[in-house]
């Protein structure tokens, strides 16, 4: 069974930094993509930044020069490192992983883990 573990969300003032972390175990051929999303109350959940297995990046206009994604294969965890934070940056962040068998694709999600960005 996949499971996607999150950790290192928190309360850290505007400017400061936070980060995240999301292991991924039980996927034993492949994973594809790994993402990070978050969804604000009363707002859809949207795209942070994602990477996929060759290193490509890809993050949201809003976090672009603040958020670096980054991941470790041989540790199936992705990394979120978030700096210079602000408070509409505040919301549940969600790990994403595709991920794939012999058979067929898969997309799995984390927990959420909150941020909150406060003065």
């Amino acid at each position: 069974q996949v499971q996607l573990v999150e950790s290192g969300g928190g309360l850290v003032q505007p400017g400061g930094s936070l980060r995240l972390s999301c292991a991924a175990s039980g996927i034993i051929f492949g994973i594809r993509r790994m993402g990070w999303y978050r969804q604000a109350p009363g707002k859809e959940r949207e795209l942070v930044a994602d990477i996929t297995s060759g290193g490509s990046t890809a993050y949201a206009d809003s976090v672009k020069g603040r958020f670096t994604i980054s991941r470790d294969n041989a540790k199936n965890t992705v990394y979120l490192q978030m700096n210079s934070l602000k408070p509409e940056d505040t919301a549940v962040y969600y790990c994403n992983v595709s991920w794939y068998d012999p058979y067929r694709p898969y997309v799995s999600w984390g927990q959420g883990t909150q941020v909150t960005v406060f003065s």
